[in-house]
This record gives structure tokens, C-alpha cells and sequence, in this order.
């Protein structure tokens, strides 16, 4: 459709022309097929071909040599130039420009949204008159309707009636052209005629309360008529002194669009100057209902009461402002739909004191203005200069004006800035566009401008995916999540903080009220431990019109934010100001009864404040200590009011609460074996040095969910092997402590000595290990137990593996003779499991040791991972380093968050990882110590398409191993990664609805308890020989004596445990050798009671008979002649007879065995 002047949509504007405005604000073809479009936030293939089959549609066009190969044109130069520059890749200009087509509004639907808005036009022109009466007689009102206005106090002057709106007018996105979908709502602008506003309604809420009267007569009519399907109250942008009308068609139209119906003063009633940022509006004598005992003068300034009225004057002006920025810029609508899109995935867009499309429209238009941008530029140009522009811009120091004029009349930015927090003045000069906006959620604005600006800069990272299709809640966003219910009790707070000038302001909304002092109290007490402290958005739901308006104790809770600096936050001490100093006094005040003076080893007295942290677990909640604390003291908020959620799943991996915590634990076992790893090196009597010592269990890389801890073995709870010096379980008692052998491989230097044939080399690695442990022995008084692979060094409690490692070892595994003498190499099974423990294992251990070093929440991250996924029953079917790994890539490549601070905040990101990653046609690059170059990440992503067939379903990169993934090879097979990946996304819904609902007692360990409706038997075991049954997911009610003694007791260690000795593990081995053709076999393997049964469907396929395969299977005859299939019953029964003594019971949960 042709566009028209701007000249002329303005004066069609001006006559309120409906049916002429609607074809003024249509931007879109007219041969666009109406498309539903799924959420912004929501992952899809945005490049998927569109069909079209409109009958008129052109085909190709086969064109000639010349055409073909004509030079471009400056255009085409120009979108090439801008590609090489500005886009990493012609994809993402191309995705963007996909992502437009869909949220853009297509031309069917504004047909119809034109009609419906030329309908409510017709009606609201229609609506009978009333008489006038008293503001307060309210009689008038019919029953089903009630004022959608919190009107404390009832008692106001002034007189009402209702005449028909002077002016209906389409305002804001929609006639603009920048409304995007999936919810599309229309702005209409009710101006109020003059004869029913009075020359002093700017005061005490009375064209507030007016406008509300006017709302509500308007609603019960529309609501009796049967064009509207919807009639509902709300607040605009959740301010209550603001109501508006929602309105919806009847039937199948009733989600095309939401019409929101504005009643507003004529633009010319009030003088703009009466509602200077510095004047009285609201009278305290008036709302605190008492008689008048000051003068106008000592009346406090109510600048957000006063902007509240402001923004109805200049409704139209903005229109008018924003037309004249966006005619011949098409790049700006792009830009500010982009925006839009970047701001709800961010939760940012909505809710009261939010960054508006409205405002994104606005500062694209500010910045057009100061000519930062230029009509020449693309939308993605835009959205880059909009977010480099919040990213290096602070409005809350330095506020920004449109307003062109010199006029003494009109306020100053440093009356704005004394006023309010966020200051972006509009182009009269007199309305803060970010009046409703905290410090706070700016300094948001600004850090998500930052980060957002380095993915677009960063090209290993798609830009567009994380961008605009990745979302981010709060809980994933932020290391700590608090939340605070019981609002009401805010009151208390504001009394306490003498806020009743800003209360008054605020028309007694007291949480928007207190909320920028809780910020800034917060803030200042938790100074350096933290880069980032915010607060969701208030959003209050529409109601019925025939519904009182909800209370402000109607809200369910305020949640906040917490992004930790991970170098401070875990501190126990505050340190304050010298004792005798001025400051001193202050620190006291903010601190309480929680000051102490305290003596440094500087010898300075200083004010300090101590928290409580036996280990790190308890120091990385300091910071929920503080804000108790303050909210405690400063707002007389009880503990019992604030949800903090930190560690609330800490516990999931914790056995049992002490003063040793598993970091602490960890670090014990790194200590001993740092001891070990010095007297190996340091022996003397080897016939070869050692090279170098290397641990490769999870516990060196801090990644084991329970790490051991020092056995001390009660020798008469055991059985003694004779002539050595191991003990042995007894069979009469439970089954003994689980200890885990630590692997140790221990490197020897390269000799001539060293035999070449394979058998040659393992007899020589016996004898090494017979000389380590005489050495060990001799030496250090260490209790070893040598064997043909290994040597078991009993040491501070804990059992050292050490396995000799010869690094010629694998090569010589690979040596094949061909039959004419040649020499070849290959990969064998056997060189391929020790080139896995020998290199590539010790190198990944200490790669991802360092990274722990690097971000102390990686162990915690990793931890909880691996604890679900073997809550899940699923341990055995996924390795331990892929799960090592898939967490490190969140601290790698953390985009589009800061890498994780907390624990739990990583696990979600770690359910959202494996829920949501395109297995199928990408590989997980982590890059390990940023050894991967930008270059090399194309170069990885194109083998891996090319050879897609030959790879895992799960297909991991790392810096050494870019080509095979290596610890996918095998498991997970694709039906288990597809079920962990359903049960992730099911783990973080549940967990995510938990922890953001503070009111409810949610058991949080719901998500670590396996759905077992999909098994087929499950088998039950006796906990009595589950050596590890204290680590289950439910703390189990009854222990058992598992042979140990207190850390405490006198004992030398001269026996040698029993090592790695689980009977689960045993009998699942057994299971798996006898029956993996016919099932699969599921168990957790920290303290799991059942093992789940899975038959496999292809083991129930009649068979022919064959005597070779009649094990397990019995005969049935068929037509064919004689078959066999599995005997179900004998298998089951052979499960119990296997666990005799482990398994208590066996139960057939389906018939499914009987095709």
C-alpha cells in the first residue's frame, strides 16, 4: 500500500479520523500471507522457507548472461559493505531480517484491527450523558461496574458527569508501524471534554479519581455490548493511579488484539508549569485527612504525582514527535522492533518502572536528534547504537533532554535529577520519561547493554540465537535470588525510614514508595561482594470490571536479584573505619549491635563486623546474612519475611551438615595426595626416575558430589586375609564403608631398558609396582598392596591407586604385523582405553583444576549436575567427564550471562543447556584455557557437518580433542540423550516455579526423585548392603554400622581397608553380563534403593529355534513351526536368585513382555 505524507497523517490525525489514520499507519504488503507466530523468547528455526501459495504469485525468472553478471548497484554495495562490517555473517543479517518478517504485523490482520478500532470509535462517540454530581456520590455508578481506583482517602471536592470524548485517537506503536507480535495492543487515546474537568482537578488526586469515573462508566457500557468479548481493568505499566480499559473482540478474534483505552485531559486544560518536579499536587493535610495547618509554601514537591498527570497532556505530542523521526527512516521501526524483542526476552519491557517499547522508541528518536544515528542506517544499526549508547551512558548521573527551547518555565536537569533517580526528559520540557525507574533496574539496563554489546562483538558466539531467542529469567540471570512476601509489613519500614512525603507522592502505594531506599540500603551494605543488585518488575494482572481493584497487599511478593563478585562475596569479615575517626560513629549506625572493635595484624583498631561461616558452603550466604541483617534493623522487616534463595539445593549434595563442608573435604584429599605425589618423586631406589605424578579421578578436579573422607577401619568388624594385609568384608555383618580407590598414574621416564612387546611391558610395571610399595613402605611407613595393574597406598584415611604409566605404551598397543612383515599402526580398543587414562584424562583433570581455581562455583555446578543425573538413574549410560564438561562450557562460554557465582544458579543453567542445545547439528565447543582460536571454532563447526554420521550424538570439543569426542564415544546413546533431555526441561520448569514461589513450603528435591512409570520392573534392594545408601536423595531414617571408627580414636594404620567394594555395582555387572540382551539396567549410584528394568523391545521379536540361543528363553509354537521368545517369569526370578541377600523384592510394573 502507498504511504502517504507525513504532513498528511498528521492532519488526518487531527480530525480523528479513524478509518484515514489506519491507512496512514500501514507499512506492511499487501501480499503477505497471515502467519501465527510463536513467542519471541521461544527457540525455533526463524530460517525455516516460507510457502507461499497465493495464486498470483510470480515465478522464477530465468534471467540472461548479462543480467546475471551486471555490476551491482550502490545499494547492493552498500548492504555488502554494511555485512563485511557490521555482521559477523551473512546469516545473521539474514536471520534478523527473518525475525522482522515474523513479528512484524501483517497486512490481513490490520485490516482487521481497523475495523474493530473504527467500531469502538462508533461506540465510545455513542455513550449516554449523566447528571453532575459530588466526586464522592458515586450512587450513579450502575452494580456492575466498580471504580478502578484505590481511593484512600474517600473524601475529595469537586462535581462529575459524563459527556461523550471530545476525541478518540490510535496512539503509540501501532500507528507507528513498530508493534510486534505475538500480543499486539492498540493505544487509544479518550480525551475527556473540558466541561467535566475544573481549574483546581490537578490537585489531591481529583482528575485522577475523575479520569477513573469517566473509565468506568465508559467499561459498563462497552461490557453490556456484544462486539467485545473482553472487558477488564488494568493498570497502565502497573501504576495504580493510572487504570485503563482492556478491550478484545467476541469469538475467534478475541486474541488478535487488545485494545487499552486511555481517558485523558484535553492537551491545552492544565498549564504545563503547575506541574513543575519542585510543586505540591497533593496537600498532606488532605491525605492524612487532618485539618490544614501549613502553608502551600512547606507542602513537600510531589514530582512523580505530578508527572503521573503530565504524560495524559502530551500523549499526542509524542505521537506527533516519534511520526516525524520514523518518516523516511524505515531503519528505526526495525531497530525499535529488535528492541523490543532484546527487552521482553530479558524481562525488562514490562511492569512498573519498566523500559518501555515506548521509551526504546524515544531514545532511538533522542539519538536521532543528536545525530548518533542517521536515517541511512539498517535496524541491526540502530540496535547497536541504542545498546552502545545504555552500555556507556549513566541517566541516573548524567540525564538527557529532548526538549530543543530555552524557557525559564521549564525545570532543569538538576530539578529532574533532585527529583528522581533515572532522568530522560521528553520534548516539552516538563515529563521524565524514567520517572518510574529505580537506580537499580538501570544500572540492569545498562550492564545487559554491555554484555549484549560484547556477544555482537565476540564471533564465536551466535550472536543472534543468544541475543534475541535465548530468555532470561531472574533465577538463571543472578547468582542469589531473594524474595520478599508479607508486604504489608513494608508500612512499618516507611514509618521507621520517615517516608510520608514520598508516600503521599506515591498516593500511598508504600512497597514503590520504599523500594528505592531498600535498593540503596541493600547496595551500600553489600558494597564490594557484589557488581549488580536489581528487583523484578511490579506487575499487577487486569481484573473484572465488576471487581474491586487489587490492594497493594494483593501482591504475592518482590523479588531481587543478586550478581555476586566472587573475589569479595564469600568475605566473613567487614572490615570498618579506625576506631577514633568520624567515620567510625556511621559504621555503627548502619551496622547495629553487629559492630565490634576488633584488632588487625597491622595494628590498627578498626570497627568490624563478623559473619557466621564454618566452610564455604555457609561463606557464599554471607550476603543473605547482610540483607537480613539490615532489613531487620533499618526496616523492622522480621527474618521471617525474606526467602532467600542461594543454597537452598546444597543440601541435595551434602551428607551431613558439620564444619567440614565437601570443598573443605576435597581439599583434605588434595592435600594427602600433593604429600604422595612428593614422596614418589622423592624415592630413592627406583631403577628409573619418575616424571611426573598425576591424579585423574573426579576428586582432583573437584568434581566429585561426595568426596571420601578418611577411613579409620574397626578391625573387628572385618574378616583378616592371611599373609597380606588387607581385610576383608565380613558376610555376617552390613556391608562395610565404601572407600574409592583414587587413581594415581605415575609416569616413568623413557629407557632403552623398557621392553617393546606389549606383555614384556606389563610384567615390568608388576615389578614396579612390588618396588613402590617396598619403597612406600621402607620410606614413609605407608601400608601398601601391590598387584600386576596397580599399587594401593593407605594414607591419612584415604586409598591411592597408582598405576605406572610408560609413554611409548600406547603406541606399542597399535603395532599390527601384516602378513607380509610390514608394520602398521591402528587403533585397538586396549590403546584407545589407555591413551584415555594416560593422557587424556590426567590432562583434562588438571585443565579443569585450574578452572575450579579460576570460578569456585564450578565444583558446586558440576556436583549438582552429576547428583541429578544419577538421581535420574541415568550415571551408567552418560560418562563422568562429559557432564565435567558440559559445566565447564557454562564458565567458558557463558553468553548470554556473566559465568555462574552460585552453584545453583549454574544447575539451572546446566538442565537449560542440555534442554535446549541443537545436539543434532552442532558441536559443544568448550574451550578449555581459550586454547581455541576464534579462526579454528569455523573450522571445528564445518568438520563436524561434513562427518556428522560418524560422530556420538553427543559431540564435545575440546582444545585436544577437536575431531573424535572422545567422551561421548559410546554413551549417551541418542534415546538417552533425548530422555535427558526431557527430563531437564521438566527438573527446571518444576525448579524454577519452586524457587520464584516463596509462599508455598515447596519440596525442592522433588526434581532429584525419578519418574519410574516408564520402567517395566523394578528391583528393590535391602539398604542393610548399600555401602553408600547415607548419600541418597531422602536421608535415610536408620543407619547401619559400616565398620568405622570417630576421627578421633587412637589407631595405627596398618591394615588395609576393603577398596571399592560395592555389592550394587557387583550385582549390576552380573545383571548386565547375563541379561543386557533383554534389558537395560537403571540405578543411582549414590545410595539408590531400586534398580529400574527396561525391557528391550527388539529381545521380545520371535525368534526361530536354535539350541545355541535358548538361554532365558523358552518355546512357543507358531504356524511358522517352533519360536522362541524371553521367559519373563524365569528372568525375574533370576534376578532375585543373583541378589540373593541384596534384593528384597521384585516387582513387574507393565505386561508389555507379551507381543
Amino acid at each position: 500500500m502507498k504511504r502517504k505524507s507525513p504532513e498528511t497523517d498528521l492532519h488526518v490525525a487531527e480530525q480523528q479520523d479513524l478509518e484515514k489514520i489506519q491507512d496512514a499507519g500501514n507499512n506492511s504488503d499487501d501480499g503477505e500471507k497471515d502467519e501465527e507466530i510463536e513467542k519471541p523468547g521461544k527457540r525455533r528455526n526463524v530460517m525455516k522457507k516460507k510457502q507461499t501459495t497465493d495464486a498470483g504469485v510470480i515465478g522464477a525468472v530465468k534471467l540472461s548472461k548479462r543480467e546475471l553478471y551486471k555490476p551491482p548497484t550502490n545499494e547492493e554495495l552498500n548492504q555488502l559493505k554494511e555485512t563485511e562490517n557490521l555482521f559477523h555473517s551473512t546469516l545473521l543479517r539474514m536471520q534478523i531480517e527473518e525475525l522482522l518478517k515474523e513479528v512484524k504485523l501483517k497486512e490481513k490482520k490490520r485490516k482487521a484491527i481497523d475495523t474493530f478500532l473504527h467500531e469502538v470509535k462508533n461506540f465510545l462517540s455513542n455513550i449516554p450523558e449523566t447528571k453532575q454530581v459530588d466526586v464522592t456520590d458515586q450512587s450513579w455508578l450502575s452494580k456492575g461496574v466498580k471504580v478502578p481506583f484505590l481511593q484512600m482517602p474517600y473524601n475529595i471536592k469537586g462535581k462529575f458527569h459524563f459527556l461523550p470524548p471530545a476525541s478518540v485517537k490510535v496512539i503509540g506503536s501501532y500507528l507507528l508501524g513498530t508493534c510486534i507480535k505475538p500480543e499486539i495492543n492498540v493505544d487509544v487515546a479518550v480525551t475527556m471534554p473540558a466541561e467535566i474537568l475544573q481549574a483546581k482537578d490537578n490537585l489531591n488526586q481529583r482528575y485522577l479519581r475523575k479520569r477513573a469515573l469517566y473509565l468506568a462508566h465508559i467499561a459498563y457500557h462497552l461490557s453490556k455490548n456484544k462486539l467485545f468479548g473482553c472487558v477488564k481493568f488494568g493498570y497502565f505499566s502497573s501504576n495504580h493511579l493510572k487504570p485503563i480499559l482492556y478491550l478484545s473482540p467476541q469469538g475467534k478474534d478475541e486474541k488478535l488484539v487488545t485494545v487499552r483505552l486511555h481517558p485523558c485531559a484535553p492537551a491545552s486544560f492544565f498549564k504545563l508549569s503547575r506541574f513543575h518536579p519542585s510543586k505540591n499536587n497533593v496537600r498532606v493535610s488532605w491525605f492524612l485527612e487532618q485539618e490544614s495547618a501549613q502553608g502551600e509554601n512547606d507542602e513537600p514537591p510531589t514530582p512523580h504525582y505530578n508527572n503521573t498527570i503530565l504524560i495524559d497532556l502530551v500523549m499526542e505530542k509524542h505521537l506527533h514527535f516519534l511520526f516525524n523521526a520514523a518518516t523516511d527512516f524505515p531503519g528505526m521501526k526495525d531497530g525499535i522492533g529488535i528492541l523490543k524483542v532484546w527487552l521482553h526476552q530479558r524481562e525488562l519491557s514490562r511492569g512498573y518502572g519498566c523500559f518501555s517499547g515506548f521509551l526504546a522508541s524515544m531514545l532511538v528518536a533522542y539519538l536521532l536528534s543528536k545525530r548518533k544515528l542517521n536515517k541511512m542506517m539498517s535496524g541491526y544499526q540502530v540496535l547497536r547504537n541504542v545498546l552502545q549508547f545504555l552500555a556507556v551512558t549513566d541517566l541516573t548521573q548524567n540525564g538527557i533532554s529532548l526538549f530543543q527551547d530555552t524557557d525559564d518555565s521549564v525545570p532543569s536537569l538538576q530539578d529532574f535529577h533532585e527529583a528522581f533517580e533515572v532522568v530522560f526528559v521528553d520534548p516539552s520540557g516538563f515529563v521524565n520519561l524514567c520517572a518510574e525507574m529505580t537506580t537499580s533496574k538501570y544500572k540492569q539496563i545498562q550492564y545487559e547493554a554491555q554484555k549484549s554489546m560484547e556477544i555482537l562483538d565476540n564471533k564465536t558466539v551466535d550472536g543472534f540465537e543468544v541475543l534475541l531467542m535465548t530468555r532470561k529469567p531472574l533465577l538463571q540471570t543472578f547468582d542469589h535470588v531473594f524474595h520478599l512476601k508479607n508486604l504489608v509489613k513494608l508500612q512499618e519500614g516507611c514509618k521507621k525510614m520517615k517516608l510520608l512525603n514520598d508516600l503521599i507522592d506515591h498516593g500511598g502505594n508504600y512497597i514503590v514508595t520504599i523500594l528505592p531506599h531498600l535498593l540503596s540500603l541493600l547496595t551500600r551494605g553489600l558494597g564490594q561482594r557484589i557488581h549488580l543488585l536489581t528487583h523484578s518488575l511490579l506487575q499487577t494482572s487486569e481484573w473484572p470490571i465488576n471487581a474491586d481493584p487489587p490492594k497493594h497487599k494483593d501482591s504475592r511478593c518482590l523479588s531481587f536479584g543478586v550478581l555476586l563478585n566472587p573475589a569479595f562475596s564469600a568475605n566473613v569479615l567487614e572490615k570498618g573505619p579506625l576506631a577514633d575517626s568520624p567515620e567510625a560513629a556511621e559504621f555503627r549506625d548502619f551496622w547495629g549491635e553487629n559492630s565490634e572493635l576488633r584488632r588487625f595484624q597491622d595494628g590498627s583498631i578498626c570497627e568490624a563486623v563478623l559473619w557466621q561461616g564454618d566452610n564455604m558452603c555457609d561463606c557464599r550466604l554471607i550476603p543473605g546474612q547482610i540483607i537480613k541483617h539490615l532489613l531487620q534493623l533499618h526496616v523492622d522487616l522480621p527474618k521471617s519475611s525474606l526467602c532467600y534463595v542461594g543454597g537452598l539445593l546444597d543440601s541435595v549434595i551434602e551428607v551431613e551438615k558439620g564444619h567440614a563442608g565437601s570443598e573443605e573435604k576435597t581439599i583434605s584429599v588434595v592435600q594427602s595426595y600433593d604429600d604422595l605425589s612428593r614422596k614418589l618423586w622423592n624415592l630413592s631406589g627406583l631403577p628409573l626416575n619418575v616424571t611426573s605424578v598425576q591424579g585423574i579421578h573426579p576428586v582432583f578436579r573437584f568434581t566429585e558430589v561426595f568426596p571420601p573422607v578418611p577411613v579409620k577401619p574397626d578391625f573387628s568388624f572385618y574378616m583378616k586375609a592371611k599373609n597380606t594385609k588387607c581385610l576383608l568384608p565380613s558376610s555376617d555383618k552390613p556391608c562395610s564403608v565404601y572407600v574409592p580407590a583414587l587413581k594415581v598414574i605415575c609416569h616413568m621416564e623413557g629407557s632403552g631398558k623398557w621392553p617393546q612387546n606389549k606383555d614384556a611391558i606389563q610384567h615390568v610395571k608388576a615389578a614396579f609396582h612390588i618396588r613402590l610399595a617396598d619403597l612406600l613402605h621402607q620410606q614413609h611407613q605407608l601400608t601398601s598392596q601391590p598387584s600386576t595393574t596397580h599399587v594401593d597406598v593407605y594414607k591419612d584415611g584415604y586409598v591411592f591407586r597408582v598405576q605406572v604409566g610408560y609413554h611409548r605404551e600406547p603406541l606399542i598397543l597399535k603395532e599390527i604385523q601384516t602378513p607380509d612383515g610390514m608394520l602398521k599402526y591402528r587403533d585397538t580398543e586396549e590403546s584407545l582405553q589407555l591413551e584415555l587414562e594416560t593422557i587424556h584424562l590426567p590432562y583434562l583433570t588438571s585443565t579443569l583444576h585450574g578452572l575450579q581455581q579460576q570460578h569456585s562455583a564450578y565444583s558446586g555446578t558440576c556436583r549438582l549436575a552429576k547428583r541429578w543425573v544419577s538421581a535420574q538413574l541415568l550415571s551408567n549410560h552418560i560418562g563422568e567427564e562429559s557432564i565435567d564438561l558440559l559445566a565447564a562450557y557454562l564458565f567458558t562460554q557463558p553468553a548470554p550471562y556473566s559465568p555462574p557465582a552460585s552453584p545453583q544458579t549454574g544447575f539451572l543453567r546446566f538442565l537449560n543447556l542440555l534442554s535446549t542445545f541443537d545436539w543434532k547439528n552442532n558441536p559443544l565447543i568448550v574451550n578449555l584455557n581459550g586454547d581455541i582460536k576464534e579462526t579454528e571454532y569455523a573450522e571445528i563447526k564445518n568438520d563436524f557437518v561434513a562427518t556428522r554420521t560418524q560422530h556420538p550424538v553427543m559431540f564435545i570439543a575440546t582444545p585436544n580433542d577437536r575431531k573424535s569426542s572422545i567422551w561421548t564415544k559410546g554413551r549417551p546413546s541418542a534415546p538417552i540423550l533425548h530422555r535427558l533431555a526431557e527430563l531437564a526441561s521438566q527438573s527446571l520448569r518444576t525448579l524454577e516455579r519452586q524457587l520464584m514461589d516463596p509462599l508455598d513450603n515447596h519440596d525442592l528435591k522433588m526434581v532429584f526423585r525419578p519418574p519410574l512409570d516408564i520402567y517395566d520392573v523394578i528391583i528393590h534392594l535391602n539398604p542393610r548392603h548399600i555401602p553408600r545408601y547415607s548419600e541418597a536423595v531422602d536421608r535415610p531414617k536408620v543407619t547401619y554400622n559400616r565398620g568405622t571408627l570417630r576421627d578421633d580414636a587412637a589407631v595405627k594404620f596398618l591394615k588395609m581397608p576393603v577398596v571399592d567394594h560395592d555389592p550394587v555395582q557387583c550385582y549390576l555387572r552380573e545383571l548386565r553380563s547375563s541379561f543386557g540382551e533383554f534389558a537395560l539396567f537403571f540405578y543411582d549410584t549414590h545410595g539408590g534403593s531400586l534398580i529400574a528394568v527396561l525391557w528391550k523391545p527388539q529381545a521380545f521379536t520371535p525368534q526361530p529355534f536354535k539350541t545355541s540361543h535358548i538361554n532365558a528363553k523358552m518355546l512357543e509354537t507358531k504356524e511358522n513351526g517352533l519360536q522362541i521368545i524371553p521367559n519373563v517369569e524365569a528372568i525375574m526370578e533370576d534376578f532375585e536368585i543373583l541378589g540373593a541377600g541384596l534384593v528384597k523384592s521384585v516387582k513387574a510394573l507393565t505386561e508389555k513382555w507379551k507381543i
